[in-house]
């Protein structure tokens, strides 16, 4: 029997001093967790001896067989140092960590804010972690778009400030999370610091078992009692889980070798340790027909803590055959993540692709950005869709995240830049032509209460068509020019209309007066006193100068006046001469009733070249008789030429006599401004 036992620790006496040293070297990294160093012979030989537990044999079984990778269980037993610092904080698998790239930023704010009221708050640090990631770059980009639009609406990037009501809300939410955690963690921490002293306290008992001569079933039941108080003693700081947790495994297989002198205890426990055990292997397998991936993993790590914490040792006969179960299992959901987190690489690269294509749609537009104000704002919005068809894509591989980032963020900067570009161009552009639009303003308001209608009235149309043909301005200044010229133009013709509106009026007036005027020269009867019948209708002649003009519509009344003025100089036997001259004194004494030099002077330029019109055209018939030489004066041509020729000279002697009434009237004016002129000398 002495034999078979000295073969079994020989069997695990290696494993064991170097499991040893590995737990004493991880102890020395706490200062508050010291493993004791057993000196002498009798506790040295027992820890070489001592018949190891799975655990040991998983760490030798990983190191030589491989079984199971490395990886997950340094992930289990990280997890489980993590919720022991809390016994609720395993709630934290159960909160669903979604997709925070593809929401907004006012989503990222509701979610936080969920979290933080609805959560314990040591549960969310990983939620709040990424939602605080997603939102700072999403921000960032938000915000370098505003100082992008500010600049190109003329502002210095100096200047630049910008007011985010979703930025303040983030912070006050973040703010709150983060008053909650050091309040959480500063209570935390006295009660973590007690609940280790307490199970460093029961590390010594526990060693102490060993050293004290006793009845063996009351050491066993003392040994019952230090498990049950380490069970119950609460959760520790995470930084010293593993340390303590080894120290005080190591201390509990020094006490099973120690049980050897009363190998029906130690059976006992081996059998109760293996029903425990294997209630875990059948649990962990069942875990592969788990539809729910994250939970089966989650029970998993349970699982784990509790074969590692809550059950010792089995004996030699079953520790490997059941820890390769345990193990098999591990290995088993293992694979199913690594599997499932392939096809999520997967989908990733999908994203990845879809993204790229978002860059390159966005990079094409940012090389081909119109010159035309309509076009540029149709690809404004291009852009802007395109950058949330980014933000919904859905995550990339973590390797590219951050590449993927930077060259959506250059695509977006090179569009705004180039923009921008296009946006100073334009604003130069339409400084000067606010500068042009300025002064048409000026001109405008200048002539807005001219009085001189005929050189005011065209100048302004001049000035709106050439309002219309000069483009934009700053939209700042836009309105309130277009206002100012508006007003100044409507000004002037509003006044232009009511000055036609009261002209109109006294040329319809004329007009009724005219028409009445013809009436009666039409009723008029000679009397066959050739000079009485004259001065009649010189009086005629006189009223009718007297009107005014009459509507446009309406001015062929003074050709119906004229015609029977000439029906009643033909029954009189007056020349055409005569008659000419006749109208044209009334026209004389309205000229000299003005007195107005300038329209004298226009007039005699006028006759000066009818006469030479008529000169020059009765010399072309003149010449045209030549032809005629040997025609007969019975020709109906000749008699022609010769009826045009008499009419012409007829009518240059009555150009001739109009000239010396003109000169007559013009001497007469002149000589009366030299008698006011002399009787002005002599009053003075």
């Amino acid at each position: 029997m002495e034999k078979k036992d000295e073969q079994l620790h020989t069997d695990v006496g290696g494993e064991k001093k170097s499991e040893t040293t590995e737990i004493q070297s991880d102890s020395e990294k706490s200062p508050e967790v010291k493993i004791e160093k057993e000196k002498t012979s009798e506790t040295i030989e027992e820890v070489e001896n001592t018949e190891h537990s799975e655990e040991s044999s998983s760490e030798v079984e990983k190191d030589t067989e491989g079984e199971v990778s490395e990886d997950v269980l340094e992930e289990i037993d990280e997890t489980n140092a993590e919720d022991a610092e809390d016994a609720d904080n395993h709630q934290r698998h159960q909160i669903p960590i979604l997709d925070y790239h593809a929401l907004s930023m006012e989503n990222l704010v509701g979610e936080l804010q969920r979290l933080v009221r609805n959560e314990k708050v040591q549960a969310i640090k990983k939620h709040v972690d990424g939602i605080k990631y997603e939102f700072d770059l999403k921000f960032q980009d938000f915000l370098e778009h505003k100082k992008e639009e500010f600049i190109s609406n003329g502002g210095n990037e100096i200047d630049f400030r910008y007011n985010s009501v979703t930025k303040r809300q983030f912070n006050e939410v973040y703010s709150d999370y983060r008053e909650k955690r050091n309040q959480y963690y500063k209570s935390l921490e006295q009660n973590l610091k007690a609940n280790l002293a307490k199970r460093l306290e029961l590390i010594e008992e526990l060693k102490g078992l060993v050293n004290v001569e006793e009845d063996i079933n009351t050491t066993y039941k003392n040994f019952k009692n230090i498990q049950e108080s380490w069970r119950n003693a609460g959760p520790i700081p995470r930084t010293h889980y593993n340390d303590v947790w080894r120290t005080y495994q190591h201390h509990i297989e020094i006490f099973y070798d120690f049980l050897h002198l009363n190998r029906e205890l130690r059976d006992l426990d081996f059998k109760h340790n293996l029903e425990e055990k294997l209630k875990i292997v059948e649990r962990a397998e069942a875990l592969a027909n788990e539809q729910d991936l994250g939970r089966a993993f989650q029970e998993l790590q349970t699982l784990h803590k509790v074969w590692k914490e809550d059950i010792g040792p089995v004996d030699k006969e079953h520790r490997e055959e059941i820890w390769e179960r345990f193990s098999n299992a591990t290995k088993a959901m293992h694979q199913r993540r690594q599997d499932f987190y392939k096809e999520l690489d997967k989908s990733y690269e999908a994203n990845l692709e879809k993204k790229h294509e978002i860059i390159n749609a966005i990079r094409t537009i940012a090389t081909n950005v119109s010159n035309n104000h309509k076009t540029l704002q149709q690809q404004i919005k291009s852009v802007e869709a395109l950058r949330e068809d980014f933000f919904k894509a859905g995550k990339v591989p973590q390797n590219v995240n951050e590449k993927t980032w930077a060259s959506f963020k250059e695509a977006v900067r090179t569009f705004n830049r180039n923009k921008n570009n296009y946006y100073k161009n334009l604003k130069k552009d339409q400084q000067e032509n606010l500068d042009k639009k300025r002064a048409l303003l000026a001109l405008a308001v200048s002539l807005k209460d001219s009085e001189d209608w005929d050189t005011a009235t065209p100048e302004m149309k001049r000035i709106q068509s050439e309002w219309k043909k000069i483009g934009h301005v700053p939209r700042k200044f836009s309105d309130k020019i277009w206002n100012e010229f508006k007003t100044a133009c409507n000004h002037y013709f509003d006044r232009l209309h009511s000055k036609k509106n009261s002209a109109f009026k006294v040329e319809q007036e004329n007009f009724e007066k005219k028409s009445a005027c013809m009436d009666r020269l039409k009723a008029f009867e000679l009397t066959n006193d050739r000079q009485k019948d004259l001065a009649a209708i010189k009086k005629f002649i006189e009223e009718w100068k007297t009107y005014g003009r009459v509507p446009y519509n309406k001015k062929n009344i003074d050709a119906k006046f004229n015609k029977i003025l000439d029906a009643i100089f033909k029954k009189m036997d007056v020349s055409r001469q005569e008659s000419e001259l006749l109208k044209y004194g009334n026209k004389i004494q309205a000229l000299a009733k003005a007195d107005n030099e300038r329209a004298i002077s226009n007039e005699r330029t006028f006759i000066r070249r009818k006469i030479d019109e008529s000169k020059s055209e009765i010399r072309q018939l003149e010449n045209n008789m030549q032809f005629f030489s040997n025609a007969s004066e019975d020709s109906p041509l000749v008699q022609d030429v010769i009826k045009n020729l008499n009419k012409q000279k007829e009518g240059l002697e009555t150009w001739k006599a109009k000239l010396k009434k003109l000169n007559i009237m013009e001497n007469k004016l002149n000589r009366e401004d030299d008698v006011e002129d002399t009787d002005s000398s002599e009053e003075e």
